[in-house]
């Protein structure tokens, strides 16, 4: 077998038509990577190699068949075959042997590549923020696609004295290998029996990213085996030899048990330096466990992406193709464009393409995409459908957030994307979902202020209004989490005792409370001036007992959404101008707590400071703060519109961060310890002096959760505001706190996966951009030349001997 690999080699390698092969594959190679710009890795702007391991196999489909394409037939056109069977060798020797022989060629062809390596490890901000272990990994599964295209190559040379037709047959298998299982599974009639699990695309896609499973490693060694086995069959047949039936038979059983048993017991080595691919125990779990069916949807396709969103793009696919890999083939995706879907309909019936996304949450957006002839906008809709059992849950694959970069926030996205697609899945499929409940009896916010909140829980809770003044107490402990909604009224003894014990037996509770009483409404109804009072809740010694006092005053920040305010008029029409509110903070999170972790800033009206205070057993997260340019107004306070016309001075306003918002998880003790039981609960009820473990979240806001409303008396999104038209993280901030609260699982966790972010040096790109574009088409086509030289010398001279 070595004779007969070092005989390969090295006839190969003493023609020119070898390294005109290869040299032309670099060189095509290295146009893709480095000039073109739609592949171009240098427009990409990231510090990745993912744009030659995505289309190498398409260069590879016409490589590996002009290598191997005179492995065999070459030798029976010639007659030299019958040479080689006089030898000492048997017919799996010679096969094995010419197989290893391409192989190295491939490998041979490949080493000039780790040029690119080098240029972009030099090319990284700052020099060298490149994931090496994925590098290499990406290689293992280049390697293990080449072998697989090897063993294919040398089947069809068996098959023919031709080598045209070798080469021909070479690439129609290497192309449908690649990609017709996934263009058959496409099909309405074949579309439920996993065609693509059949072909190389599913399993090569795995690889390339850097993750070797087991699986996909099984597969390349059965398809190579199996045009192996083909190969030695042909030659059988050829030679007139009888086959032995239970060799054949036995091999053929060999793999499929191999296959069988590669998708029961599996493992996956992650070459990442972050893990990125390493898919947590709680997602795993949820995969295992799915009892239906999963279907997702993700709608970011389209042309001509910037490489911002084509990262995000991968990284989402790569994010189910692992989920995948443990569920059993119960989860499913499918990659579409919506544009192109809505081609040719009309006016009208596009119109209702684009409402019935939007009801289901998928909402598109302008994404400036710079070109030769400028800027233009581009429509993309960052979103994946999450389906099973007729229910639908969308999930927003871009998380904006204010004060990021692109880059930043492309990232803090794709960190984000296990939680999101776990978290969704799970609501889809769970059966019983948990109870939230929103207070209501003292004046809290409506219905229709808290139309979105509701809308936006529904996909993964019950919810519903909550009347403290009647509800039993083993009522109120069937409820997962109470929402206090910004109360205007005080609790009677009653109420605070029902809350109280609710939280002794463990229940959960998000307060989100105004201490002072001041509306932007009421200030304009009253000449521009209010009295912001303090508010008589009846709740300051409760949660004096949990650990948390809100204060009677109010933040006045400079980091703060606007308002309209009418400037003046002209030609009869009233003029509106958008201004800073100070009283409207919006809080930027800079915890790290996965609850409102890459959340967006937090726009809030009248929010007041929170002191904590030193309690046993308790532990406190602070979860949102003021920015460090604000002022602290004590209550009474009185507010006018006329302070809008002074500008601000930044040093009057330059203090510690102030606490808006706490998270306190632990045992509590009850605020009615050692006190009697209200009248009007019953002397019945007993009092649990302490509670299990459990949590609370305390906002100094009762606007958080309200939603803006229209003068047609339509509710906007929660966090959307119309005037400005801007959205923040209000909603999120809820479904987080929903998701934390509800959840023991830990999955929320999940929101707190890091990843580095590896980018190009833009200003070094500009400046030696054509350097490095010759470097990396020149040099590997270089260093072929010179080892073609070398070795045509030093085989001419032993030979001269």
């Amino acid at each position: 077998m070595l004779s007969i690999l070092k005989k390969e080699i090295t006839a190969y390698l003493s023609s020119l038509v070898a390294y005109v092969t290869i040299g032309v594959f670099l060189l095509v190679l290295g146009l893709f990577l480095w000039v073109f710009p739609e592949s171009s890795i240098l427009e990409y702007g990231y510090a990745g190699l993912d744009s030659l391991f995505s289309t190498a196999p398409y260069l590879f489909m016409f490589l590996i068949p002009a290598i191997t394409m005179r492995s065999l037939a070459e030798e029976r056109r010639e007659g030299t075959f019958e040479l080689l069977l006089t030898r000492p060798l048997t017919d799996w020797q010679i096969v094995l042997g010419k197989f290893l022989a391409a192989l190295l060629l491939v490998l041979f062809a490949l080493l000039p590549t780790l040029v690119y390596y080098f240029s972009v490890y030099t090319l990284g901000l700052p020099e060298g923020n490149i994931d090496t272990g994925a590098v290499i990994g990406s290689y293992i599964g280049l390697f293990l696609l080449g072998g697989g295209f090897v063993a294919i190559g040398l089947f069809a040379s068996s098959i023919t004295k031709n080598q045209i037709i070798a080469f021909t047959v070479a690439v129609f298998l290497c192309f449908f290998f690649y990609s017709g299982f996934d263009s058959l599974s496409q099909l309405l009639s074949l579309q439920n029996l996993g065609l693509q699990s059949l072909g190389i695309t599913e399993h090569y896609q795995s690889v390339s990213r850097g993750v070797l499973d087991t699986r996909d490693l099984v597969y390349f060694i059965l398809l190579a085996g199996f045009f192996i086995w083909l190969t030695l069959f042909m030659l059988i047949r050829q030679q007139q030899k009888s086959i032995r039936g239970t060799i054949m038979l036995s091999l053929i059983s060999v793999m499929i048990s191999l296959g069988l048993l590669s998708q029961f017991a599996f493992t996956r080595f992650d070459f990442t330096k972050e893990k990125r691919y390493t898919i947590s125990d709680i997602s795993r779990n949820l995969m295992d466990s799915l009892a239906a069916p999963v279907k997702v949807t993700i709608y970011l396709k389209g042309d001509n992406f910037p490489g911002g969103m084509k990262r995000l793009q991968r990284a989402t696919v790569d994010m189910l193709i692992d989920l995948q890999s443990y569920s059993k083939r119960k989860l499913q995706y499918e990659l579409v464009d919506p544009l192109e879907k809505i081609k040719g309909l009309s006016e009208d019936e596009q119109k209702q393409a684009y409402q019935n996304w939007y009801d289901k949450g998928i909402e598109p957006q302008n994404l400036s995409v710079k070109s030769d002839d400028g800027v233009s906008q581009k429509l993309i809709f960052p979103f994946a459908l999450v389906s099973s059992g007729g229910h639908d849950i969308a999930v927003k694959l871009l998380q904006t957030r204010i004060g990021l970069s692109p880059e930043e926030v492309l990232n803090n996205s794709i960190q984000n994307l296990e939680y999101a697609f776990s978290s969704a899945i799970k609501k889809v499929t769970s059966n019983g979902k948990p109870r939230v409940g929103f207070t209501e009896g003292h004046n809290e916010l409506t219905n229709l202020q808290l139309d979105d909140a509701f809308k936006s829980l529904s996909d993964g809770f019950l919810v519903g209004r909550v009347d403290l003044k009647t509800i039993p107490v083993d009522s109120l402990n069937k409820i997962r989490l109470l929402v206090i909604p910004k109360p205007d009224a005080p609790f009677t003894e009653a109420e605070k005792f029902k809350v109280d014990q609710y939280i002794m037996q463990g229940g959960r509770v998000l307060w989100t409370i105004d201490q002072v009483s001041a509306e932007l409404d009421s200030l304009r109804g009253h000449g521009g001036e209010q009295l912001a009072f303090p508010k008589k809740l009846n709740l300051d010694d409760q949660l004096f007992r949990y650990g948390i006092r809100i204060n009677y005053d109010l933040i006045a920040d400079m980091s703060c959404s606007q308002i309209p305010v009418a400037a003046g008029n002209m030609g009869g029409q009233a003029q509106i101008q958008m201004v800073p509110w100070l009283f409207y903070p919006v809080f930027i999170p800079v915890s790290k707590h996965p609850v409102v972790k890459n959340v967006d800033g937090i726009r809030s009206e009248f929010a007041s400071t929170i002191d904590i205070l030193d309690t046993k057993d308790i532990k406190k997260t602070v979860l949102l703060t003021s920015s460090p340019y604000n002022k602290k107004l004590n209550a009474p306070h009185l507010l006018s519109l006329q302070a809008l016309e002074q500008e601000p001075n930044p040093k009057e306003f330059q203090s510690v961060p102030k606490v808006t918002g706490v998270l306190l998880e632990g045992n509590f003790t009850s605020a009615f310890r050692n006190r009697p039981v209200p009248d009007s609960v019953g002397s019945h009820a007993a009092v649990l002096p302490e509670s299990k473990p459990t949590k609370m979240i305390i906002i100094s806001d009762g606007d958080i959760l309200k939603n803006q409303v229209g003068s047609d008396g339509s509710p906007y999104p929660l966090g959307y505001d119309h005037y400005t038209q801007q959205s923040y993280g209000n909603k999120n901030l809820l479904l987080n706190i929903a998701d934390y609260m509800t959840d023991d699982s830990g999955l929320i966790a999940l929101r707190g996966k890091e990843i580095k972010l590896r980018l190009l040096d833009r200003a070094r790109i500009r400046t030696d951009k054509l350097y490095y574009q010759i470097i990396n088409t020149v040099i590997p086509l270089a260093m072929v030349l010179i080892f073609a030289i070398f070795q045509h010398y030093f085989r001419k001279r032993k030979y001269a001997r």
